[in-house]
């Protein structure tokens, strides 16, 4: 293969795959090279420009640690992440739909009793969330391992504060026989992704806000039934229609209901302002 130009090299380049005994492999290798050199054609890059390009990848790999996964935080902010999500998670009966992951989940999260607190070292207006896990035809499912995580009601996760050497605001629990879970947590609040990376230098050179909606996390996962990835966010939040991470789905919308002081629906006496969040789930069977 000689005197290869921009009319012929993109052949080239797919005939050395076709020695590769992985048919799945070589499909997606074949796909990526035609797209990427169809990607280059379109925007005839200037030697500059790709080194550019190449430095911001770079530069994405140098900011991912244990505790932060900007290549997560690009795919988001790209829309790549939710076309992958709906590409995997078409919804069948009265399942949930699915959301983003995002980059703050922290697999193995301390396992708590149900109707349990997970505010521990925070501040903030006290949020009683609790509802129904039930099959995709509605029988309630019990024993789901439910993780939940949210940001406080600065917009900050545990992982994100210097000094927290504990979890916080993020648990994990059982469904009990009526396919039930409850947890006390606090209001949390909209909160830029972070803008300290290549991620946020992309957002501000195209004039992109890095917002995203105040929204709890949840994570269930059950024998028989796909693992659900999903957010329940705020009704009324400015950043609904513009989520940095294109997530909202009007069906993951709900009110965090204002409650006066006094008796919670768990019997617990509160002697301020509180809110109440309600949220039942469809697990889709495998």
């Amino acid at each position: 293969m000689r005197n290869l130009n921009e009319n012929n090299i993109t052949d080239a380049v797919i005939a050395r795959f076709q020695g590769c005994d992985d048919p799945r492999l070589k499909a997606v290798l074949t796909s990526l090279v035609k797209h990427l050199h169809a990607f280059v054609r379109d925007v005839e890059p200037t030697e500059q420009e790709w080194a550019f390009g190449i430095d911001f990848l770079t530069r994405t790999g140098h900011m991912c640690d244990d505790k932060r996964q900007e290549f997560i935080l690009l795919s988001d902010t790209l829309g790549v992440t939710m076309l992958v999500d709906a590409i995997n998670h078409r919804i069948a009966g009265k399942a949930t739909e699915s959301t983003v992951l995002g980059p703050f989940y922290v697999a193995d999260p301390p396992e708590t009793p149900m109707g349990g607190g997970i505010g521990w070292n925070v501040e903030g207006e006290p949020l009683f969330v609790e509802g129904q896990v039930r099959s995709a035809e509605g029988s309630p499912l019990s024993g789901v391992v439910v993780d939940v995580w949210q940001s406080d009601g600065d917009g900050f996760y545990d992982v994100q504060k210097s000094g927290m050497d504990s979890p916080s605001l993020r648990a994990r629990f059982r469904t009990g026989a009526d396919g039930r879970y409850a947890f006390w947590a606090v209001t949390p609040s909209a909160y830029p992704i972070p803008t300290d990376g290549p991620v946020g230098q992309m957002l501000e050179a195209t004039g992109r806000h890095p917002y995203r909606p105040a929204h709890v996390h949840f994570m269930l996962k059950a024998d028989g039934f796909e693992t659900l990835v999903t957010q329940v966010f705020a009704e009324g939040d400015s950043y609904l229609d513009s989520d940095a991470v294109f997530g909202v789905k009007d069906s993951l919308v709900r009110t965090y209901e204002q409650r006066p002081p006094g008796k919670a629906p768990d019997g617990r006496v509160v002697e301020r302002p509180w809110r109440h969040l309600s949220y039942d789930f469809g697990l889709k069977p495998l």
